[in-house]
């Protein structure tokens, strides 16, 4: 807005106006592009002209003056595989068949300029960085034409024998390979898998091999692309075959046996040493080393058979019995002379043979019962038998009765030809009171060859029966004790009783009376008991001439001696274990048994009890122990011995002191 004034007086001359200010827009703007950097894709082997991005720039000058107007896109770096539409600044390939392979990634520098591109135009420009992505266009191929393996003849199936990789250049799924084994005399006893991780075939043993049969073998593997795309399929075939020869290594392998097991067959009851069969083993090497036979006594304890180490024959050891053990199964060991830790073992079932040696018996412990007046047509009882023997040597059986009694008047045997038999009355009219128990053999013989045959014995029982033909009793006691016995049989038998008793009595009086017990006086008066024997005896060897009971104490029998000398405190039981000797013993047994007692008895006191034996006989080491000599007789015995037999015994070492004590005491 703007007014005249004046400048004196500075009033308006006029009124205000208004004035309008245009600014007239210059290009000093360059195009701008959205981005900096542009990343893009396109599929290598497209075709020409096939559309890979499209950039856009803008310019801040005013287009109505013609400064921004018509932008035209150039590419300055990218030639000659891509080109830039002017106008829109879509970007197309420019050469066929790019291939990723070859170059991956591509850099492109794309203009933008303004003013229609005419010269005093700005520009801006951007870079494009445009990355081929992969397609299958390349088959795999193996680097060389033959594979060279090898396998050890002792490897075990699944194995790994070696390893074979086909390259394929392309990357993802196109590049995935798979392997086969489409041809080769080793296609039953290989096989290849595919480790997906480094894409190689691995060659593994399927079957073992054996060096001896084969040493070589070859294979025609093939690898082939797992995914196709059709619109290359004219660059294939998408896949590639290879040889690959395998070689057998020798190993020093266990012996083979030639069957995987065996069977045999022995009779029973055969002697030891007959042969059961035999088994043979071979080294697979071509060393062919000797084999030694063992069997394994894990399964053969009890030990039954022993086999040739170096022919292999199973022989028995002792004789079977087909009824204890039909089937034995054995395992025998091939074990090499120059490796003996390469053994195999292989399974021998043996089946023991039946022989007919078992007669036939009783089924069961049969028993039969009839009435005194049995008139009845059915069979008292039905028997049966058993066999131990196979079906071949057993039934069928034969039920008959001995020869000698075949024409028994009172019953009969009758063969249903079952393997049964029904045994009948031929007559009746039994009594209990002249035969109540009738014991009838059976003659039982089987079908084997030769025949063999058992007699077994049948109870038969009379019995009382009621009108009805029912069992009441089978005692045959009730007639006995209604026959009685007569009073005087009774008073005699008693009688007899009662004097077998007296006698008794008076017999075990005698015994008592003819014991004198032994008398002990005051500690000062030492005496003797001489029992006199006429008898010429041998001494402490003979136990047979004379009678030893004299010597024992009656008192003694029932394990309690009482002193004599001394009234004991308390009654003094017997130690266990120390009983009184036997009637018929070694006189130094029982003196040694009596020296036992007293020393192990409480009540005893501190001084001697002396017992007196008058025993003077042959081989006694101690000699005579009487004092009717001692003192008076000049002994050259040294009783020294006597103050070593403890306090017990010491009266009877000062009396029967060394000489020199004596004399002095004299």
């Amino acid at each position: 807005m703007a007014q005249a004034v004046d400048r004196d007086t500075n009033r308006p001359l006029e009124p205000p106006s208004e004035f309008i200010v245009k600014v007239q827009d210059i290009n000093d703007n360059p195009p701008e592009f959205l981005h900096e950097n542009y990343h893009a894709n396109v599929p290598e082997r497209s075709n020409v002209g096939t559309s890979v991005i499209q950039v856009t720039a803008s310019d801040a000058d005013d287009p109505t003056y013609g400064n921004s107007a018509k932008l035209v896109y150039s590419i300055l770096e990218g030639q000659p595989y891509f080109s830039v539409e002017a106008q829109t600044g879509i970007i197309r390939t420019a050469l066929p068949n790019m291939d990723r392979e070859a170059k991956e990634e591509y850099h492109v520098v794309i203009q933008a300029k303004d003013m229609g591109g005419h010269m005093g135009g700005l520009s801006g420009t951007t870079k494009v960085t445009i990355t081929l992505t992969d397609v299958n266009d390349n088959p795999p191929k193996f680097p060389q034409s033959v594979y060279q393996m090898s396998v050890s003849e002792a490897a075990v199936p699944g194995e790994e024998v070696g390893r074979l990789k086909a390259k394929d250049p392309d990357i993802g799924e196109n590049g995935l390979v798979t392997y086969n084994i489409i041809d080769g005399d080793g296609m039953e006893l290989f096989e290849i898998t595919t480790d997906y991780e480094t894409q190689e075939g691995v060659v593994k043993l399927k079957k073992p091999v054996d060096f001896e049969t084969k040493k070589a073998y070859s294979l025609k593997v093939e690898a082939a692309n797992v995914h196709i795309d059709p619109k290359f399929i004219s660059n294939g075939p998408f896949k590639d075959t290879v040889t690959v020869k395998i070689s057998v290594e020798d190993a020093d392998e266990p012996p083979m046996f030639l069957a995987p097991s065996y069977i045999h067959e022995v009779q029973e009851n055969a002697a030891a040493g007959t042969i059961v069969g035999r088994v043979h083993a071979k080294d697979p090497d071509a060393a062919g080393s000797p084999i030694r036979y063992t069997i394994d006594r894990h399964t053969d304890l009890d030990r039954y058979f022993n086999i040739g180490q170096e022919d292999g024959f199973i022989k028995t050891t002792k004789p079977l019995d087909r009824e204890e053990t039909a089937w034995l199964n054995i395992s025998v060991l091939a074990t090499e002379f120059r490796n003996t830790m390469l053994t195999t073992k292989v399974p021998v079932a043996i089946r023991v043979i039946d022989v007919n040696d078992n007669a036939p018996k009783f089924a069961a412990p049969y028993e039969g019962f009839i009435c005194e007046s049995d008139q009845t047509k059915p069979p008292i009882v039905s028997i049966s038998a058993d066999d131990k023997d196979d079906t071949a040597n057993g039934p069928r059986f034969l039920f008959t009765l001995p020869p000698e009694i075949v024409h028994n008047p009172n019953f009969t045997v009758r063969d249903n030809r079952d393997n049964t038999a029904g045994i009948y009355v031929k007559r009746g009219g039994f009594s209990r009171q002249k035969q109540d128990l009738y014991l009838l053999p059976i003659v039982i013989s089987d079908g084997g060859i030769p025949p063999m045959s058992s007699t077994n014995t049948l109870t038969i029982k009379v019995c009382g029966c009621d009108v009805n033909g029912a069992l009441l009793s089978c005692n045959a006691e009730a007639y006995v004790l209604n026959a009685g016995l007569s009073t005087g049989a009774l008073v005699a038998i008693l009688a007899c009783i009662v004097i077998l008793l007296v006698i008794v009595v008076l017999f075990v009086t005698l015994r008592r009376q003819k014991k004198e017990p032994l008398i002990v006086f005051e500690e000062e008066d030492v005496r003797e008991n001489i029992i006199t024997y006429d008898d010429e005896g041998g001494g402490e060897e003979d136990t047979e001439a004379f009678d030893i009971a004299t010597l024992q104490n009656p008192d003694g029998i029932n394990g309690f001696i009482p002193r004599k000398d001394i009234k004991p405190e308390y009654q003094y039981m017997p130690r266990p274990g120390l009983r009184p000797a036997p009637n018929s013993v070694d006189v130094d047994d029982f003196i040694n048994t009596r020296i036992q007692e007293a020393d192990n008895d409480p009540t005893a006191p501190p001084y001697d009890s002396i017992q007196i034996y008058g025993y003077e006989g042959r081989g006694s080491v101690a000699g005579s122990l009487s004092s009717l000599e001692s003192a008076t007789t000049d002994s050259d015995l040294d009783y020294d011995y006597l103050q070593n037999w403890g306090p017990r015994f010491k009266k009877l070492a000062d009396l029967y002191g060394s000489k020199d004590t004596f004399d002095d005491d004299s």
